[in-house]
């Protein structure tokens, strides 16, 4: 097998341009695709594996003449030990390198950062990650609508390789970015919104910017109170198992106005001291 054929690259290609085309053939013919060819991703992934390692690369381009019947190969080490030694502490009912072999992990963590507004529509990602071999992986990872900090995705046999053949496992794990206007409780969403202290006595209505990019309207009702909370169903965080969504709730705020003439403040002396004879604190 030509890796660089295998790569569809020159033979002076460059690291980059290698990564490049490993990227693009590795999702192709992943064998969890539609389409994907299980023997091509490994071919893929050899002949990638040899040509980043500049040691391995020149080794690949000078072969070496066979010596006593072997040949320089790129091939794993799994740790173990030559010559029969397991076998002589498994007679003393003892194993350290079997134990050793268990204790490693299988399973792969790795974090993906995305903000507020991408876990809230969900995301694409096409993440790589590298085994302890050295080689390289690729994944596009499905961030689904509604992902919250935390939650894991699992990706299973994409982890470390084990000696029996079989794969581990790929946890990926979402980091969402906190929002400058938006809090997130279960599938509430908080915000604050801050209203005129006239609007609140009055009534009104203010225009109310979603995450989906609507616009709703937010009614205030006449007499409103700072520190009141309204609910707006239906505009809160999607759950990723059924799609249906919480509610916004919209703390107001009140802002007081500024620079009041002596005329503005007498007259609302005076309403304050009408209200009172009336019992209306």
């Amino acid at each position: 097998m030509d890796y660089y054929q295998t790569l569809g690259v020159n033979k002076d290609a460059s690291p980059e341009q290698l990564k490049k085309a490993y990227r693009k053939l590795a999702m192709e013919n992943h064998p969890d695709r539609t389409g994907g060819d299980d023997t091509r991703f490994k071919q893929i992934n050899e002949a990638y594996d040899t040509l980043k390692d500049p040691q391995k690369r020149q080794a690949y381009d000078n072969p070496q003449p066979d010596m006593n019947g072997f040949r320089y190969s790129t091939d794993g080490f799994d740790g173990g030990m030559p010559g029969g030694f397991e076998d002589i502490f498994q007679a003393f009912g003892f194993n350290p390198f079997q134990a050793q072999r268990q204790r490693q992990r299988a399973d792969i963590t790795i974090a993906v950062k995305i903000n507020f507004e991408e876990a809230y529509r969900g995301k694409t990602i096409i993440g790589t990650y590298r085994l302890r071999t050295g080689r390289e992986e690729t994944v596009e990872i499905q961030i689904p609508k509604g992902a919250q900090h935390g939650n894991k995705i699992r990706y299973s046999g994409f982890g470390e390789q084990l000696p029996n053949g079989q794969r581990g496992d790929l946890y990926v794990q979402i980091n969402v970015q906190p929002h400058s206007k938006y809090t997130l409780n279960g599938l509430n969403i908080n915000t604050v919104i801050n209203i005129d202290i006239f609007d609140l006595i009055t009534g009104g209505a203010v225009n109310l910017k979603t995450l989906d990019g609507s616009v709703i309207k937010l009614n205030i009702p006449p007499g409103t109170n700072p520190g009141t909370r309204l609910s707006v169903t239906g505009h809160g965080w999607p759950d990723v198992r059924t799609g249906s969504k919480g509610n916004m709730l919209v703390q107001i705020n009140a802002i007081m106005p500024k620079n009041l003439g002596i005329t503005e403040v007498d007259a609302i002396r005076k309403i304050k001291k009408r209200l009172a004879k009336k019992g209306i604190d």
